[in-house]
């Protein structure tokens, strides 16, 4: 495509799904680096509204325990199988990170909420970035624990607390096939014509 070595790294950035992210993960250093990267991000008038939790393997299976429990309750036809899957779920890859919207109120009222939150976006989306430029896999995901009451109060947070999701960091299993994805011709136009 280029010549242009950070260009063709954007161009071949690919999530991996976590359920294929294994040993090893990013040590504490690295870790901190890619959150590093991810903390590079448009953020007008400094209001830092995101907060990252890192979930470590104890964490994570509490996660899980609880995680189990919910879709236990509430799914009357919930099979063993699937309460499992969702015990397991926050333990597949090696690094958990939840991250969370927190909107500086004292400058909503000159960078509103909608700016807020899509500086979370790209937090987010920098921290695959900063996993994959460091040899990692990652995958985003919101499902139904980053809506859920229950999963924000357990990981410490306000009932009116936003997730933007959960960030699963590791090694990729296999490498990830491409997908067909949105072309520029069917999103781009011209203005005016």
């Amino acid at each position: 495509m280029t010549d242009n070595s950070i260009a063709e790294f954007l161009h071949n950035r690919r999530s991996v799904l976590a359920a294929k992210l294994v040993e090893p993960g990013p040590d504490a250093k690295t870790l901190n680096a890619i959150i590093g990267i991810g903390l590079r991000v448009p953020d007008h008038s400094r209001c830092g509204p995101w907060r990252i939790q890192v979930i470590g393997k104890e964490g994570q299976a509490k996660l899980g325990e609880l995680y189990a429990t919910l879709f236990d309750k509430e799914n009357d036809d919930a099979s063993e199988s699937q309460i499992e899957y969702w015990r397991e779920r926050p333990q597949v890859a090696p690094v958990l990170l939840a991250i969370t919207c927190h909107p500086n109120q004292d400058k909503i009222h000159k960078i509103p909420l909608w700016e807020q939150v899509l500086s979370g976006g790209a937090l987010c989306q920098n921290i695959l970035n900063g996993a994959h430029a460091f040899g990692f896999a990652a995958q985003w995901l919101t499902e139904w624990p980053a809506y859920h009451a229950d999963v924000r109060k357990f990981l410490g947070h306000e009932p009116e607390t936003e997730v933007y999701g959960f960030i699963f960091i590791g090694t990729a299993s296999e490498a990830p096939k491409e997908r067909k994805r949105i072309g520029a011709d069917e999103v781009v136009s011209v203005w005016p014509a």
